[in-house]
């Protein structure tokens, strides 16, 4: 049995926090993200450890949502477990954060953006990780079939309900974005965060989005700024066996072309003068721009945690630098949220 988790007294002297937006909520510089490696089919005492390494060294924001697993559900399970024997006495300081809009249950009541599936999906996530809210509750996609009207307004409605302190949303466009903020702000509950994609190989933030965002006020979380481990030293060499993309998920085989791994080792060869892993640049080169709020990671093991969040010694970047990452991190057609953010509400 292990003895009681007591976290870090010194925690947050390494991490830097930053405002989201122009609202009063500070986040870490760095989050972390239970997408993979917390699920059900997961070693548990792993993803545990990963937990408490992030909390001990100032990550104080875990990202979560209904369908992340596998099985769906079981990574909030997990986080529910950890949160009731670990974390419990630091939940108020703490931000906890999950996501609806993919499928999650069968029938037209498990997927996408209505209130119905909205409401009902947050219910079922604070059971599942033994929570009376969480603070922040994000539309996961936009749905082209459901007014945007429908999708803000429940929103909306959980906030008022005492389920979620703050609402965000995640992959909408700069114009969707815009008539979400829109809505949110004439009903009185100010979105206050964007979840879209972003890397050194997923640079679609860059065409308006940023500036959008910076205009409203909102924060921007980037997810997958490693660009699910294409921007590490994994694939370097080729494909190997244990790797993401030879198991068929969301990391396609067809993403890690002979034109990309040679920009990608370029880009190392870069991070390397730079006395960095390739990782911790890609993470300080979406940190380099002051409108990212912070960058969600995702952690296999504490080792790969720490190598992610070392990141943060050394974030500034030369002109010269800047300009030579520039001829390698170009768009790779990896980003497979696009549909999301090129979609129109209903």
């Amino acid at each position: 049995m292990q003895p009681p988790y007591l976290a870090d007294p010194s925690r947050h002297e390494g991490m830097s926090y930053r405002r989201s937006g122009r609202s009063g909520l500070d986040l870490p510089a760095i989050s972390l993200g239970l997408w993979q490696n917390f699920g059900g089919t997961d070693v548990f005492a792993t993803g545990r450890a990963v937990l408490r390494r992030a909390f001990d060294r100032g990550v104080t924001h875990f990202d979560l949502a209904n369908n992340y697993g596998p099985p769906p559900g079981s990574a909030e399970e997990n986080f529910g477990r950890i949160l009731a024997t670990d974390f419990r006495p630091y939940r108020d300081q703490m931000v906890i954060s999950t996501k609806a809009g993919y499928e999650m249950w069968p029938g037209p009541y498990g997927n996408w953006g209505s209130r119905k599936y909205l409401v009902s999906s947050l219910d079922q996530s604070l059971k599942r990780m033994g929570l009376d809210y969480v603070d922040i509750f994000y539309s996961h996609r936009v749905d082209p079939r459901t007014p945007l009207e429908e999708t803000m307004g429940a929103l909306d409605h959980i906030v008022r309900q005492g389920k979620a302190l703050y609402v965000g949303i995640s992959s909408y466009s700069p114009e969707m974005t815009r008539r979400a903020a829109a809505i949110l702000k004439d009903l009185g509950t100010p979105c206050l965060i964007h979840q879209p994609s972003y890397s050194m190989l997923n640079r679609w933030v860059e065409g308006g989005l940023l500036d959008t965002l910076d205009d409203l006020g909102m924060g921007c979380i980037a997810f997958s700024p490693l660009a699910q481990g294409m921007l590490t030293a994994k694939y370097l060499n080729g494909q190997p066996a244990d790797a993401r993309a030879a198991k068929g998920g969301t990391l396609r085989a067809h993403f890690l072309s002979p034109e990309t791994l040679e920009r990608v080792r370029a880009l190392d060869a870069i991070a390397k003068r730079r006395g960095q892993t390739l990782a911790q640049m890609a993470i300080a080169w979406v940190l380099r721009d002051p409108r990212v709020t912070s960058a969600l990671i995702g952690a296999r093991n504490v080792e790969q945690l720490d190598n992610s969040l070392d990141a943060l010694d050394t974030l500034s970047f030369t002109p010269e630098e800047l300009a030579e990452i520039d001829i390698h991190a170009v768009d790779a057609e990896i980003n497979l949220w696009q549909a999301s953010s090129t979609a129109a509400a209903g």
